[in-house]
């Protein structure tokens, strides 16, 4: 029985020194840094929530390579034999991951919030544009190509503002750089022919002058028309009796030149004909072309600037059946058939009507507008 006991103890007491050399050994065994490794996993991920792949640039690059090379290092000591295992290089490349993650999440949330207050400025700065362009250009017959340019403008200025909201200020500073190109390229032909059109200004400006005066000289009625802010004036002795909003020739932008061009010629002209029952209600006639209209008409086709078989045009009327809130006309000035009657009953054959581009100047317009 003694012996059985000794036996026991001896095998007892082997167990118990082998178990303890076995945790002595695991214990003393390399350890990988695990904990390094969950820190450097944690940062990478806090940086994807901020958009760092994105914001950061460098710093996140870094920091993913770097968790790639302590994963790769990691990998490779755990094939070698256990005591044989250097975990350094893990520990090292999981700091610096770590470490380029912290950057790359403060690099992330700083270039965020630059970017949307840069895109924040560019809506409203594009915005104010789109109104300048909607206040110049709405009525104004650009070309079709520009007019194109402004639409795609503002829609891609739209979608950028919906999807700034949502946060995606890489998405929408993509569509508001676009934006910006076609809206101001536009602006800048757009402005660059309107102000190719007022340089005649001055002579618009004569021809008011002298219109008005010469109501005013021989105390009866005259008529008019700006072009450019639509409307119609009537002057009686010099006095500014009504305006009414006028439509025009759909490309009413500079004199009329032939026939079928659309638009409203521009000059001093007089009524030769009354009719009360057209197909634009009442109607009255002036006496385009005349004869300084015929003049340049013909030196046009002199010098090859018009066509040979081009037609001169005619039958220009202030006419009813306005109202529309377009140009619409093929070169004549439409009223609402109310006010078309006022015009109607105090005109005459003989009544000056006098069509300029614009009695403000460009300047000034702008600031008004």
């Amino acid at each position: 029985m003694k012996k059985i006991w000794r036996d026991v103890l001896i095998l007892t007491s082997v167990a118990v020194t082998v178990s303890g050399i076995v945790i002595l050994l695991i214990v003393l065994a390399p350890k990988p840094p695990i904990g390094q490794m969950n820190s450097a996993r944690e940062a990478l991920y806090l940086s994807l929530r901020n958009n760092a792949d994105s914001y950061s640039g460098k710093f996140y690059t870094d920091a993913r390579n770097y968790y790639d090379s302590a994963m790769e290092n990691w990998q490779n000591q755990n094939k070698r034999f256990l005591y044989a295992r250097d975990y350094d290089k893990v520990l090292k490349y999981a700091k610096m991951s770590e470490n380029a993650a912290r950057l790359a999440t403060l690099s992330a949330i700083s270039n965020s919030k630059s970017l949307k207050l840069k895109i924040s400025q560019k809506l409203d700065t594009l915005k104010l544009l789109v109104t300048e362009i909607d206040k110049l250009f709405t009525t104004y017959p650009l070309p079709s190509e520009t007019r194109d340019r402004i639409s795609r403008g503002k829609m891609l200025l739209e979608e950028a503002e919906i999807i700034y909201k949502k946060g995606q200020y890489l998405s929408s500073n993509v569509k508001i750089t676009d934006s910006e190109f076609l809206l101001k390229s536009s602006y800048k032909d757009a402005s660059t022919d309107l102000k190719n059109y007022f340089k005649l200004f001055p002579l618009w400006k004569r021809l008011a002058e002298k219109t008005i005066n010469d109501s005013r000289k021989n105390g009866d009625y005259s008529i008019l028309i700006d072009k450019f802010s639509r409307k119609l004036q009537v002057y009686y002795k010099g006095v500014k009796k009504w305006e009414f909003e006028t439509e025009l020739g759909k490309n009413w932008v500079g004199d009329k030149r032939i026939k079928g061009d659309y638009a409203t010629p521009e000059g001093m002209y007089k009524i030769v004909k009354k009719f009360d029952n057209t197909a634009y209600y009442k109607a009255l006639l002036i006496n385009y072309p005349d004869e300084e209209d015929i003049a340049r008409f013909k030196s046009e086709i002199a010098h090859g600037t018009l066509p040979r078989n081009a037609k001169i045009g005619g039958a220009i009327e202030i006419h009813g059946n306005g109202g529309k809130g377009v140009d619409w006309t093929e070169g004549c000035a439409a009223l609402t058939d109310s006010n078309m009657d006022i015009v109607y009953r105090i005109a005459r054959v003989g009544t000056p009507v006098t069509i300029v581009g614009s009695t403000i100047d460009l300047p000034v317009l702008l600031t008004q507008k």
